[in-house]
């Protein structure tokens, strides 16, 4: 761990002369290769990035202030400084910077170093430009001193030189002296020469002379010299001011002395810059650097030294809740905490996470929660601005601090309940309290600042406790508004109370989306919101159109059933027709709302604008909005009537299927058209069915071959097209390569299949060679397609196998020895069943009447010349049917042989049977 010596925070002047924190880090001093010198370096603690890198220059004026500051400038309008936690940190990088330029490190400030230079910078001064000399202090010479000392203001060399001069000689307390004579001799011209020098002095931005001009002892007689003025036609009394008007309340009473003089110091300097300097001008914008880092330094200290007083905390607080102490008292603690609370903005952030933890132990939040509760305005808004600078550091603390106390409080008494009803209580018409109180509730409920652990979810457990126990007091303005069916209130302070809650709600529904969207669906807040609408304030009514576009914008369907089922687009049509034809920012909101809707797609909602709203809306031309809804309504309801009566017709189709023996590609499920009936029989044989539908089912995750693509692409196009789907060229080449395989095996071995239907059972196949039966069937009762469709046939994808040895079940014994009973499957081959049927006499016996694809993983009898050794054959049930099973590997030679597979198979291993 790096040495908290040479940790420091890192400050740069910004343009309003205001310090802006650049980080916290690590200082070290090391010779850098690319500045070709010794140079102060500094780096983060956060991620160990540089934030600083600087040369220390020999002609660089710094500064030690403080025993913890080190200030310099790297040019005319650049002034940064380095905060240093420990004063021996300070200590040794001030050496670091002596020894590179050679001065003694007892001193706070390298100032005569600048003398190095001057012949570089100075070419039209003759000589090594020697100190400056100063006048005698008299008050004769005080024009002559006036003019010297706005003399040297251009140049930077001669301000060191004469800030130089003036402390070496004491010169600001002799001047000092020549006031008291001048102002008791009431000599005008001399107090109006006297500041103009003063004036010089401190746009000279040395912090030794703000040291002297600042102690207790002259502080008001600097203040005195600068109330004349002269552009000014009477002196200001600002030490009249100061000392009566501007008295200093000791609310606790401080045992430390050192506290109370820094705290005068800082309130008569903070006086000095605001009120009695005039505005620097932008060539003098950079010179009043130094007083303003004399401020922000001295608050640092004052609020470590009040911190660090435990006693005096610990009395504050006490007080602070005590019922005995009356309302001036806590009224008086109350702003000397804010004022305390706003000092702290200056510490670094591990003291301001110190700072805060401190107050959060002596109950900070309680003390907040009981002011909030008295009546008076005065201390409601200081324990404001107090709770907005605790929520804005740790917003964690306040969730935190919230859950605890709802064990054992009333929901009215909660924190956030008080906060939320003082926003909606706000007496300022303008709401500016309420403005800020929105604003903190939004960092409450942000869930992007919510922690999670792995104990606790922030998130979760903060928005139930929201949602149970403070949104219905968020919400009351807005119920208690829009009970009827227009606003009853509709003031302007009114709307813009409302205004303020629709903002924190459409927050809500942008970044709660289990909550909001229950308490929306729940207390029907959405046409709450609408009746809004009718509001004659265009602020108000674009905040309920704004929350309504956002819960559009999620596009979930929750909502817009929600939306349909309590017709909640019809106030907003509404009020679009009672727009009119003004060009005016609800008109274009609303029109960006349909056209959202349009743009996206959102099926549900534009069905239900063009079939509820259409003859409200056929009238809008100027845009083309509406017109494409009811294109794309009227589009949609031809494709799903097209489609319904589609599928109609194909409940009367029975599935049929296709297998190839190879093994390699299958298509299962097809359906087809029915046969078209045609009256000229001869040309019936020309008849093919078309293959419709898809419905894959798939045991791993491989990607579709190119042909199948093919396939379902163009069954794809064929749905989009509402036209009769086609079978696909290349798959129907398969199917009548296959047939005309089949029709010649089936030739083939007509006579010698029925010869042995006849003459020899059915015998069991113990090789494991594939085989090929045929049976042609005649009779009107043989169809194909209800033998197919039969729930126990083996491959089919629905039914369950009947019992075994059932009269129906596939391996009961047949009937008769010469009876062509239904083959039973065995675990060693795989079948390819082709059947084709025969109509009745006059029928198309030439016809395709089906196709069928098996699947399944059973085997089937062969019937042999060997002598039957029993009639009873046992099967195994298949594991899944009606599945396809992508086999791994695939290649466009076993496509080319699943002709010759047909006829003569090939071997396959067997499977295990269960």
């Amino acid at each position: 761990m790096a040495d908290t010596r040479r940790r420091v925070k890192l400050y740069m002047l910004n343009e309003d002369r205001q310090w802006d924190d650049r980080g916290t880090g690590h200082v070290s001093s090391a010779y850098v290769e690319r500045l070709r010198g010794m140079s102060l370096l500094v780096r983060s603690e956060t991620d160990g990035s540089i934030l600083l890198e600087s040369k220390i220059q020999q002609d660089t004026a710094y500064q030690k202030q403080q025993e913890t500051l080190i200030v310099w400038s790297e040019a005319d309008n650049y002034d940064l400084a380095l905060s240093f936690q420990e004063k021996a940190g300070c200590d040794e990088i001030w050496e670091k910077i002596c020894q590179v330029q050679g001065k003694d490190p007892s001193v706070d400030i390298t100032q005569d170093v600048v003398e190095e230079s001057e012949d570089e910078r100075f070419d039209d001064m003759p000589d090594a430009a020697p100190p400056i000399e100063l006048p005698p202090c008299e008050t004769s010479k005080l024009e002559e001193i006036a003019e010297l000392f706005s003399s040297v203001l251009p140049s930077p060399i001669r301000r060191e030189k004469l800030a130089v001069a003036i402390e070496a000689e004491s010169y600001i307390r002799k001047l000092v002296d020549l006031f008291h004579m001048c102002e008791d001799l009431e000599n005008i011209d001399g107090l109006h020469h006297l500041y103009e020098i003063f004036k010089s002095i401190f746009l000279l931005n040395k912090n030794a002379l703000f040291e002297i001009m600042f102690s207790d002892d002259i502080i008001f007689d600097i203040i005195g010299i600068l109330e004349y003025d002269p552009t000014s036609p009477t002196p200001t009394k600002h030490r009249e001011y100061l000392r009566n008007t501007a008295k200093f309340k000791e609310v606790v009473p401080m045992t430390n002395s050192e506290l109370e003089t820094k705290i005068h110091q800082t309130y008569r300097v903070q006086y000095i810059q605001d009120v009695i300097l005039p505005t620097p001008s932008v060539f003098e914008e950079n010179m009043l650097s130094s007083l303003s880092s004399f401020i922000f330094f001295n608050k640092v200290e004052i609020v470590s030294m009040i911190q660090d007083d435990v006693k005096f905390l610990t009395t504050l607080f006490a007080q602070l809740t005590g019922e005995e102490t009356d309302d001036n008292h806590r009224r008086d603690l109350v702003l000397f905490l804010k004022e305390f609370c706003t000092f702290s903005q200056t510490l670094q952030q591990p003291n301001r996470e110190s700072f805060y933890k401190t107050l959060s132990n002596l109950g900070i939040l309680s003390s907040i929660e009981i002011i909030l509760g008295l009546d008076d305005e005065k201390m409601k808004l200081a324990a404001i601005d107090i709770f907005s600078y605790i929520v804005e550091f740790s917003p964690s603390m306040v969730r935190e601090f919230i859950l605890h106390e709802s064990i054992s409080v009333d929901d009215e008494d909660l924190l956030i309940n008080l906060v939320i009803e003082q926003m909606i209580n706000d007496t300022d018409p303008e709401l500016g309290g309420a403005v800020q109180l929105i604003g903190i509730l939004r960092l409450l409920l942000d869930p992007e600042n919510m922690l999670a652990t792995a104990s606790k979810t922030e998130k979760s457990e903060f928005l139930s406790f929201f949602y149970k126990h403070s949104m219905h007091v968020l919400t009351a303005p807005l119920f208690a508004n829009t009970a009827d069916n227009k606003p009853s209130r509709d003031d302007y302070q009114s709307a813009q109370l409302l205004g303020l809650i629709l903002e924190l709600l459409t927050f809500c529904v942008e970044h709660h989306t289990y909550h909001i969207k229950n308490y929306i669906i729940t207390k029907d807040v959405l046409r709450r919101v609408l009746v809004l609408l009718k509001s004659r304030h265009s602020f108000l009514v674009l905040c309920a159109l704004r929350f309504c576009r956002k819960i559009i914008g999620l596009k979930e369907e929750f909502y817009n059933r929600y939306i349909i089922k309590e017709n909640l687009f019809r106030p907003i049509v509404d009020a679009f027709l009672a727009n009119g034809d003004r060009y005016n920012l609800i008109n274009s909101a609303m029109i960006e709302l349909f056209e959202f809707i349009k743009v996206e797609d959102i099926k549900s909602l534009s069905t239900y604008i063009v079939e509820t709203f259409q003859k409200d809306l056929e009238g809008i031309k100027y845009v083309k909005t509406f017109e494409t809804l009811k294109i794309r309504y009227d589009q949609q309801r031809d494709r799903s009537r097209d489609k319904h009566s589609f599928e109609s017709s194909l409940k009367k189709v029975s599935p049929i299927k296709l297998k190839k023996t190879s093994g390699k590609r299958k298509w299962s499920d097809f359906q087809v058209l029915p046969e078209i009936e045609d009256a000229d029989e001869e040309n019936s044989d020309r008849h093919a069915a078309s293959i419709v539908r898809n419905n894959r089912f798939r045991r791993d995750a491989r990607a579709p071959d190119e042909d199948e693509e093919m396939w379902f692409s163009q069954d794809d196009e064929n749905e989009e097209n509402d036209s009769t789907p086609q079978v696909s060229e290349l798959l129907k080449n398969k199917i009548d390569s296959d047939l005309e395989h089949i029709h010649k095996l089936w030739e083939n071995k007509k006579t010698k299949d029925n010869q042995l239907d006849v003459e020899t059972p059915p015998r069991l196949l113990s090789g494991t060679k594939s085989a090929i039966n045929i049976s042609i069937k005649t009779g009107s009762n043989s169809s194909l397609s209800s033998l197919l469709s039969m729930p126990d046939s083996p491959g089919s994808p629905g039914g369950s196998p009947p019992a075994p040895n059932s009269p129906e079940s596939p391996c009961s014994p047949p009937t008769s020895p010469h009876s062509p009973g239904r083959l039973c499957p065995t675990p060693h081959v795989s079948p390819v069943s082709v059947h084709a049927s025969k109509g009745s006499t006059g029928s198309n016996a030439g016809s395709l009447t089906a196709i069928t694809t098996t699947s399944t993983t059973t085997t089937a009898s062969r019937i042999t010349d060997s002598p039957p050794s029993n009639n009873v054959v046992t099967t195994k049930a298949p594991g899944l049917k009606g599945l396809v099973d992508y086999p791994d590997e695939d290649s466009e030679e076993e496509e080319e042989d699943e002709e010759e597979d047909v006829i003569a198979p090939s071997p396959k291993r067997p499977r295990v049977g269960t």
